[in-house]
This record gives structure tokens, sequence and C-alpha cells, in this order.
């Protein structure tokens, strides 16, 4: 119930913000109509979130291009994938590469996880792999499944969407890659972040991969912290932080 609340509590404040925000054109009856949009999109199954996840993967790829199997990155790719596995949780991982100059990469509730050739392009095989071991974790931990529904809930707010069974099919293109877009750019709080870490690591252990990655990998991504670069990267804890919590892990596994 108190969850509930807190929906609701999100899903009014919502409304409110988009409503003065794009106030003309816009009466109370819709405002209020999407007020109850957003609170109905907060309680959606996991299995609608999840369709919602399928259908705004497909989105995000239909505005990419993806790395061929055969390229450097395809083939680079499906040997960290076989590394990490294709089953979290009983979720069934598809991996891709976007290729762009990008440094990023990304999570969404249904599996599907997608990299970016400039990430690719400034680290190890052994370092992406701890990058995609913290992307799973998110999955695994439920958390990219709260992202998707709430931006769902963002934009049925926006838009007054009622939120029914089969949510996915009643979205158009523009509304789906919305939704998508939210989700993967999702600020996650640090408890999450970190919680996202320690399942890497423990991930990297129990398939017998390198450790040492995941320190590589926030080594590197400490240099666009300190270079303001934008990236994916930009809403977790600073890198060094996150570097050190490893180091000690693996010093911790060594005694």
């Amino acid at each position: 119930m108190k969850n509930t609340k807190l929906w609701l509590a999100l899903a009014i404040s919502t409304t409110l913000l988009a409503g003065c925000k794009n106030m003309n054109g816009l009466d109370g009856n819709k405002i209020a109509s999407s007020g109850l949009s957003a609170y109905k999109a907060a309680t959606l199954t996991d299995a609608d979130a999840k369709s919602l996840a399928n259908q705004g993967c497909k989105e995000m790829d239909s505005g990419n291009q993806i790395a061929s199997a055969k390229s450097k990155y395809g083939k680079r790719l499906a040997k960290i994938a076989k590394a990490l596995g294709n089953n979290i949780n009983g979720t069934v991982v598809n991996y891709k590469v976007y290729m762009t100059s990008d440094v990023n990469a990304w999570a969404m509730a249904n599996g599907c996880v997608r990299v970016y050739s400039g990430l690719m392009d400034m680290m190890t095989d052994n370092e992406v792999e701890g990058v995609l071991g913290h992307e799973l974790g998110h999955v695994a931990l439920g958390h990219s499944l709260q992202e998707m529904k709430a931006a769902y809930a963002v934009v049925a707010a926006r838009d007054a969407i009622s939120a029914t069974s089969g949510v996915a099919s009643q979205l158009s293109r523009s509304q789906l890659g919305d939704v998508a877009e939210g989700a993967i750019n999702a600020k996650f709080s640090r408890e999450k972040e970190s919680e996202a870490d320690d399942f890497s690591y423990d991930l990297l252990k129990k398939r017998g991969i390198s450790t040492q990655g995941l320190v590589g990998s926030f080594d590197k991504l400490a240099s666009l912290d300190s270079g303001h670069t934008k990236s994916l990267f930009d809403s977790h804890p600073p890198s060094t932080e996150r570097s050190e919590h490893i180091k000690e892990r693996i010093a911790a596994d060594k005694k």
C-alpha cells in the first residue's frame, strides 16, 4: 500500500509538472485523465513491462546501425557474451553492438543488452565484461523493470494513455521510443548502482572471469568523469570510488 501511495503521488506530480510546462491546449479533464493514466502505468504487470521492453528495444535497434556478427565488434561481443552467459535469472539475454562513438551501454528488463562501439574502442574485452555485468545486474535485481514502468508512467501522463493489458500495442513508434529512451537513460540511485557493481563482481567470479576488468573499466571511466565527457555513466557514483570498492573486494578475496 505504501508503494501504491508513493506511485500515486509521483503520478500526480508528473502530471502537474507536465501541465505547467504545456498548459496551452490542455483542459482540466485531460490533466486529470493523465494523472490517472500515470497511476495505472505504475501498477503495470511485470509481463506488460517486459512487453514494452521488447517493443522499445526493437524501436531503438531500428534507429541505430548494428554491427554485423562478422565484424570485429560482432566477433568481440560474441566472445564476451559467451563468457557472461545468455541467461540471467531466467531472462534470456540478447547482445548487440551499436556503431557510434558514444561511450555507452545499457540493458532493458527483457534482457536486451546494447553496447556502443565507442565504449568497446576504449576498453579491453575484460573491461567490457565488467561493464555489461553491471548492466545485467540492473536486469537481475529488478532495477530495469522498475525504470521501464516509471518511463511508461511519464509518457502515459503526458499523452493521457490508458494503462490496460497489452499496453505495448497501444503505443505509436514515437511513444515507444520515448519510453525506451526514458528507461535506458534512467538515473539509478547510488545504492542501486553499487548493487549492480557488486552483482557484476559476483557474476564475473562465478563465470571464472577476471574481476580486474571492473577495476580497469572504472579507471577509464574516471577519465571521462574528469574530462566532463557526456556519457551514460554521468549518473553513476564517481568511478574512482567504484574502482576502490572493487579493489577492496579483490583484496578481501585474497585473504
